[in-house]
């Protein structure tokens, strides 16, 4: 995820490691918020595959940074990672939505349908198991159901703002 996150500050213009993390922790910090332990090697990955370019240059505080821009390859791959099927686990599929819906904007109306569609099934299927976990396990404590309440609503809003999006996407080029 952290080189989804990367190479969509990037999208929008070159960056220092300092300014990428920055721009990260402004767009995503509800989401995650990684630290530069994790952006480091994250840019090394994507230098070595050909997704962004690094070049050194004096920056305006006088010492001398290293900038990173995305590349054509770069851009590509930031397109199939957005697009890239999301995880079956609930708790990575929570962490994932919001970044994903996010990125959307990137990605073209045709493939933000699809995205959008996607998403949409997805949580319902998630809202659907929370159902019938509430409604057949009879051994579920309080505390238990009220956690499964509140993931069900929690997924019939998630499903709202997709559908939404999806009317609005239809909308809009």
């Amino acid at each position: 995820m952290i080189e989804l996150l990367i190479l969509y500050v990037l999208s929008e213009r070159e960056m220092t490691m300092y300014a990428v993390l920055k721009q990260i922790l402004g767009h995503f910090s509800t989401f995650t918020k990684p630290s530069f332990g994790a952006i480091k090697p994250a840019l090394t990955r994507l230098e070595k595959a050909n997704f962004i370019r690094s070049r050194k240059a004096m920056s305006d505080g006088g010492k001398l940074s290293g900038f990173y821009s995305i590349t054509q390859e770069g851009k590509e791959e930031l397109r199939k990672l957005v697009l890239e099927k999301i995880s079956d686990n609930p708790l990575q599929f929570h962490s994932t939505v919001g970044i994903k819906i996010s990125c959307s904007s990137y990605i073209e109306k045709d493939e933000r349908a699809k995205l959008f569609f996607q998403l949409k099934s997805k949580a319902q299927e998630h809202k659907f198991t929370a159902e019938n976990t509430l409604s057949n396990q009879k051994s579920l404590t309080f505390y238990q159901k009220m956690i499964l309440d509140n993931t069900i609503v929690e997924y019939k809003n998630l499903v709202t703002l997709l559908e939404n999006l999806e009317k609005d996407n239809g909308r809009n080029s």
